[in-house]
């Protein structure tokens, strides 16, 4: 055939996919599903559901605890709807909190609490956090359904990734036991999905808090491995640079806006996440500009992080902090994988904390500036600003306006730019098929 009209057909053909792309609210569903490459959703921080089990160990810290006491059998430890009741949700705190271990350098359970990621490698966990409360816990459900639209069958070629949210990674050289077997359990799942759709790569698709574990996992990854198993990363609403939200968790204790709830009961506990350490603002990205102000002229920047958790009383958070945390921020360089940043914009996020007379212990005036409501803008716009001109890394950012932090999973617009990503990924593989047939 002759090579130029070789080159108009494929570009007849390249434009005719698209086309059918772009006309369709969704792309037209696919039945064989070993045409799409399979995709694995990775939840985020608070996305997935824990259960706990209390061992002879445990010990409760109050008489509803004690009463309240489920020794010896599983039960959901996230989401729990007792946590709205006063009483209990001192209960429910304890349970949640981790404890570092200087001796061995990484953290763990409270004493006495065993928890497990219940459904690893299924969308079960993902879905809704309260199974019996759909209508006000779901999470992926909507994203799920949209999939599914697509030609998306769970356990065929649609795995969910849960893990326990409230372990982080650390640098190297730093042990993180699990964090680091969660990254290999993902591994092992990537493998075994892309061997399980005829060796397609996968797509990954993770939200917020994810979307680092798996920056980190391609990182820590050999090339040779990233080209033979993943084909993409889509990225929705992640962090790269942490947010200023995290320091008023961490100053004052976050409730997600539940007036029932008092933060002040649940700060110890959030402070004891590892993950949230790792969530707080990088100094690579937010640098000296002032992010928290206090009454008596205290002032306090990403690069003040240590005397800022030395100011509110978190001491014993140094150390962790700077030793296992603040090598992560640093940043990772690019992963050869190309990566679409789908994001909220335009929505109210907090930008500057000022607390007043009261201290951290009252919760501060909040100014505001532009993200997704839980993430500033230049933290989800880090990657593509870092690795703008990278040579062989592809990074792409796809803005949605008056979209939160955790309504791109369900916003209609988010929804289909999101199906416009995985359509254009597996459609240029019909074109390459097709281009081959041609030939």
């Amino acid at each position: 055939m002759n090579k130029a009209v070789h080159g108009v057909l494929c570009v007849i053909l390249y434009m005719a996919v698209l086309s059918l792309q772009n006309t369709c609210c969704c792309v037209a569903r696919q039945d064989d599903h070993h045409q799409l490459h399979p995709i694995i959703l990775v939840p985020g921080s608070g996305g997935n559901q824990l259960e706990a089990r209390l061992t002879d160990a445990y010990k409760p810290s109050s008489l509803f605890c004690r009463l309240c006491h489920r020794h010896g059998r599983w039960f959901r430890l996230w989401f729990d709807p007792t946590v709205f009741v006063p009483p209990l949700t001192s209960c429910f705190a304890d349970r949640m909190t981790l404890v570092y271990d200087a001796a061995v350098d990484d953290y763990h359970n409270w004493p006495g609490v065993e928890t497990r990621v219940p459904h690893f490698g299924s969308l079960q966990s993902l879905l809704y956090l309260v199974p019996h409360l759909k209508h006000i816990s779901s999470y992926m459900a909507s994203l799920v359904d949209t999939l599914k639209q697509m030609g998306y069958t769970e356990a065929q070629n649609l795995y969910g990734a849960p893990y326990d949210f409230r372990y982080g990674l650390a640098g190297l050289g730093h042990p993180s036991k699990v964090g680091s077997q969660y990254l290999q359990d993902l591994k092992n799942l990537i493998e075994r999905a892309s061997s399980s759709n005829g060796g397609k790569p996968v797509i990954l698709m993770a939200h917020s808090l994810g979307g680092l574990y798996v920056l980190h996992l391609l990182n820590r990854s050999p090339p040779s491995w990233r080209r033979a198993y993943v084909k993409h990363f889509i990225a929705l609403s992640s962090p790269w640079a942490g947010t200023v939200q995290m320091m008023l968790t961490f100053g004052s204790g976050y409730t997600l806006g539940l007036p029932i709830v008092d933060p002040l009961a649940i700060r110890a506990e959030q402070r004891s996440s590892e993950s949230n350490l790792w969530l707080l603002p990088s100094p690579r990205v937010f640098g000296n500009r002032t992010l928290v102000t206090t009454a008596g002229g205290g002032e306090y920047a990403a690069v003040d992080m240590a005397r800022f958790l030395e100011d509110i009383g978190f001491g014993e958070g140094v150390g962790p902090y700077e030793e296992r945390i603040r090598p992560l921020l640093e940043g990772v360089g690019p992963v050869g994988v190309p990566v679409t940043c789908v994001v909220g914009a335009g929505v109210e996020t907090p930008e500057r904390l000022e607390y007043g007379p009261g201290g951290f212990d009252v919760q501060p005036e909040i100014v505001h500036g532009d993200g997704d409501g839980t993430v500033n803008m230049v933290s989800l716009l880090a990657l593509e600003r870092e690795w703008a001109g990278v040579k062989g890394q592809s990074v792409r950012v796809i803005k949605v306006n008056g979209v939160s932090h955790t309504s791109i999973l369900s916003d209609e617009v988010a929804l289909k730019e999101i199906v416009s990503v995985v359509s254009r990924i597996n459609s240029v593989d019909v074109v390459e098929s097709l281009k081959f047939k041609i030939k």
